[in-house]
C-alpha cells in the first residue's frame, strides 16, 4: 500500500486537467532565466545540469552570477573540463556545498572523455554521475530530453501539499507528496520538460512559502488549502532540532614581509578543496578546543577579542580570531601557502573565511 493510498484527498483535479491548466498558466507566465531555453529552442544539457547542481539547496537569485560566471568562462562541458580544479573551486566560492563544486568538475571530466561531451538522457545513466541524484536526473532527463519523469523539488512540494492539504509532516512527508506529483507527472509523455518547469515556477512566484498569491493560482478553484482558507500553513512541519554548536579559532597569520598564510583544505569533508584562513579544529566542547601549531619561530599571537559565527547546514560555528606574525616564513606545514596581502582580496574563498577577513581588516 502507498502513503497515497491511505492519504485522504489524492486527487481533486483529473491530471490531464491539472496538466493543462499548469501549462496553459506557464505559456502566459514563465520566468526568463539564464540557463532556460526560450519558447521554441532546444535546451542545451550543458546549462540545464550546470544550473541543477548549482540550484541544490540554493536560491535561483544566488545562484545567476555563479552561472553567468560559469558559463563565461567554461561555456560547454570540455571547456569546464580541462579547467584547473582549484579555478574551479574559486570561482564556486561563497555559493557554499563545496561537495557539488569538486563533483561537478568530477562529472564534466566524465561526460567530456567518456561520453564525447554528451550527456546520457536516462536517468539511471545519469544517477551513475558524481552529483547527480534522484532529483537532478530527473530534472535533467525532463528540461533536457523532454523524457518523461517525476521532477520533485522544494517548490513542487509546496504546491503539492498546499493543493491535497497533506496532513504529514515535512520532513517525513515527503514520500507522500512525491507520490502526489506522481498522479500527474506519471504517463505524461508530451512537454515534460515545461510541466515540470511550470510547476517549479508556480510554486517559486505564486504559492510561495509567505503570503501566496492564491488568486492569482490556476489551480485555484481545486486546491484544498485554499478552500480550507489557511494554504499557508502547509506542508506542515516536524518541530526543527537545534543545530549543534561548535567552536574553533581562526588565525590570521603573517610574516615580517607582510604575507598572508593560507591554507588549502583536504578534498574531502566540509569546505573541501578550497583555500581560507588556518583554523584550529571545529569542537562541541568549547573548552576542549586546542590552538593550531604552525611554527615555533613566531612572534606571540594577539586575541583579537573578536568572535565570528556562520550556521551550515547541520551545525552552528564560533570562532574566535587570533592573529599573529611568524619570523621564518620558510618552514610551514604541507597544504599551506603565503600569498601576497592584495592577492588575497581577489582569492575566492568561503563565505565563513571572508567574514573573518572583515574583522581582520
Amino acid at each position: 500500500m502507498t502513503i497515497c493510498s491511505i492519504v485522504e484527498n489524492i486527487s481533486t483535479d483529473k491530471p490531464a486537467i491539472f496538466r493543462k491548466k499548469v501549462l496553459d498558466w506557464y505559456d502566459a507566465h514563465r520566468r526568463i532565466l539564464p540557463w532556460r531555453a526560450l519558447k521554441g529552442e532546444y535546451p542545451d544539457p550543458y546549462r540545464v545540469w550546470l544550473s541543477e547542481v548549482m540550484l541544490q539547496q540554493t536560491t535561483v537569485q544566488a545562484v545567476i552570477k555563479y552561472f553567468l560566471k560559469f558559463t563565461e568562462r567554461w561555456p560547454d562541458v570540455h571547456a569546464l573540463a580541462k579547467a584547473d580544479n582549484d579555478d574551479v573551486m574559486s570561482n564556486w566560492a561563497g555559493l557554499g556545498y563545496y561537495a557539488r563544486a569538486r563533483n561537478l568538475h568530477k562529472c564534466a571530466k566524465i561526460i567530456s572523455n567518456d561520453y564525447d561531451g554528451i550527456f546520457p538522457s536516462d536517468q539511471a545513466a545519469l544517477q551513475k554521475l558524481p552529483g547527480i541524484g534522484d532529483y537532478t536526473s530527473a530534472a535533467i532527463a525532463s528540461i533536457a530530453f523532454d523524457n518523461p519523469a517525476n521532477v520533485v523539488d522544494g517548490n513542487v512540494e509546496r504546491v503539492m501539499a498546499r493543493y491535497h492539504a497533506c496532513r504529514i509532516a515535512v520532513p517525513e512527508g515527503k514520500k507522500a507528496l512525491k507520490e502526489y506529483a506522481s498522479l500527474y507527472a506519471d504517463g505524461f509523455i508530451k512537454r515534460t520538460g515545461d510541466y515540470a518547469q511550470a510547476l517549479m515556477d508556480l510554486g517559486a512566484t505564486i504559492c510561495t512559502p509567505k503570503s501566496p498569491a492564491c488568486s492569482l493560482c490556476p489551480l485555484n478553484e481545486s486546491c484544498l488549502g485554499y478552500a480550507q482558507g489557511m494554504p499557508e500553513i502547509y506542508p506542515l512541519r516536524a518541530p526543527k532540532k537545534e543545530r549543534p554548536k561548535r567552536y574553533g579559532y581562526v588565525y590570521h597569520v603573517t610574516n615580517v614581509q607582510g604575507d598572508v598564510l593560507i591554507h588549502k583544505r583536504l578534498e574531502k569533508g566540509l569546505l573541501g578543496g578550497m583555500y581560507g584562513f588556518p583554523t584550529s579544529e571545529w569542537l562541541e566542547d568549547e573548552g576542549g578546543v586546542e590552538h593550531l601549531s604552525l611554527s615555533e619561530n613566531r612572534i606571540e599571537w594577539d586575541a583579537n577579542n573578536t568572535n565570528i559565527t556562520h550556521v551550515f547546514t547541520h551545525f552552528h560555528l564560533t570562532l574566535t580570531l587570533f592573529s599573529y606574525v611568524i619570523l621564518d616564513k620558510r618552514n610551514i606545514p604541507l597544504d599551506y601557502e603565503w600569498i601576497d596581502k592584495a592577492e588575497l582580496q581577489k582569492l575566492g574563498i568561503p563565505t565563513v573565511f571572508k567574514k573573518a577577513l572583515k574583522k581582520f581588516g
